[in-house]
């Protein structure tokens, strides 16, 4: 008996729906600008341990997208942008030689050019003035709370998720 592709993309759909949503309600809710892309990482990790990863990746493309166009906190869509595509390739680079040195590598660049073009390129003057207000000390101490709260995720993103497997 072939096994049919309509049950992971029927998951998909649903899952991807509920994460524009979580990503739009993150501009009405004050201060979750970081949370709501670090969710749908978890999601993504749901769908790429549930589904593979071929529909994680358009899965992944498809909320980007959407979050882009539609949520209202464009710097948590371009947070997800940058970095949700990370538990599809975490298994990759936990094989690699130093992969806590590689993500962090992956990290530290994704956010300093989703800032730089954030600011330079599309003009969002409330960052600038945000980062200019806080102060290059204040700014390199969110840096690394940054990389903290990246590492906390890498942990969370390594244990498996158990399927409940139904007889019949």
């Amino acid at each position: 008996m072939r096994r049919s592709s309509a049950k992971p993309i029927a998951v998909g759909g649903v899952l991807a729906a509920l994460a524009v949503v979580i990503m739009c309600l993150g501009g009405l809710i004050p201060g979750v600008t970081y949370v709501t892309p670090m969710l749908c990482c978890l999601m993504v990790q749901l769908i790429r341990q549930l589904c593979g990863s071929r529909i994680a990746w358009a899965w992944y493309g498809a909320v980007a997208f959407l979050s882009l166009l539609l949520g209202p906190d464009k710097e948590a869509g371009a947070l997800f942008c940058f970095l949700g595509y990370y538990p599809i390739i975490k298994p990759k680079m936990d094989k690699w030689r130093l992969p806590w040195l590689w993500k962090g590598l992956l990290f530290n660049a994704a956010i300093l050019s989703m800032y730089w073009l954030l600011m330079n390129l599309l003009g969002m003057a409330e960052l600038t003035a945000e980062f200019r207000e806080m102060g290059v000390v204040l700014t390199v101490i969110t840096l690394l709370l940054g990389n903290i709260v990246f590492f906390l995720l890498d942990r969370i993103l390594g244990r498996k998720i158990r399927r409940r497997r139904s007889h019949g």
